[in-house]
């Protein structure tokens, strides 16, 4: 429990801030998406605080596809304990062996348009076409992230609420390019212009 707690404050608060960044990004370029999630946070964030992570199945869209294109973790490792084959490659005991979900997540042979922001891709029945390994930005095993549940509604509320109050603008010319340290950040940060959302612009 110790160790699972630990987790949880120490890696956990890094890899969700990171895919928020993401997140804002993309809606900051897809105005149809930028707009969706805004009218759904209208609708939903006011609301009962149990459950509202339930209520904004498009929001959860964003945050799932947003890891889709830009994993935090964006290489997983593992030790062979014995003897094994992975294709035609003979794998021998105590072999490092790593697995990219960010190249795994954009693999043309497993996604559609795998290089283009489509939260669609996580609703409804298109979800059941996503292939159980094909997809792995929690990794999977039993060595699957303790947190990743919390993660993902921790993620979807917080996006809701910068959405409700404040519409981000990625600064002009700024160029926008994927670091490996640890986690998958913004190279050069992340500059955005905030604005306050009025009642005028919610359309109330």
């Amino acid at each position: 429990m110790r160790s699972n707690i630990l987790t949880f404050i120490s890696a956990g608060h890094e890899t969700t801030a990171n895919a928020l960044s993401w997140a804002l990004f993309l809606l900051s370029q897809s105005p149809e998406w930028r707009g969706r999630v805004e009218a759904e946070a209208d609708r939903e964030v006011e609301g009962p605080i149990e459950g509202m992570a339930e209520r904004l199945p498009e929001t959860r869209a964003v945050i799932e596809e947003t890891i889709r294109l830009y994993p935090p973790i964006a290489a997983i490792s593992r030790v062979a304990v014995g003897r094994d084959t992975l294709g035609e490659e003979g794998v021998e005991p105590g072999s490092l062996i790593v697995i990219s979900p960010y190249v795994l997540h954009r693999h043309r042979l497993l996604w559609d348009r795998p290089d283009a922001f489509d939260p669609r891709r996580f609703l409804g029945a298109a979800r059941a076409g996503i292939d159980r390994f094909g997809y792995l930005p929690f990794g999977t095993g039993p060595r699957t992230c303790v947190g990743s549940a919390f993660a993902l509604q921790e993620a979807t509320i917080v996006l809701a609420m910068i959405a409700k109050h404040f519409a981000l603008e990625l600064e002009p010319g700024h160029a926008v390019w994927p670091l490996l340290r640890v986690t998958l950040r913004p190279a050069n940060g992340l500059p955005m212009i905030v604005r306050r959302r009025t009642a005028e612009s919610r359309g109330n």
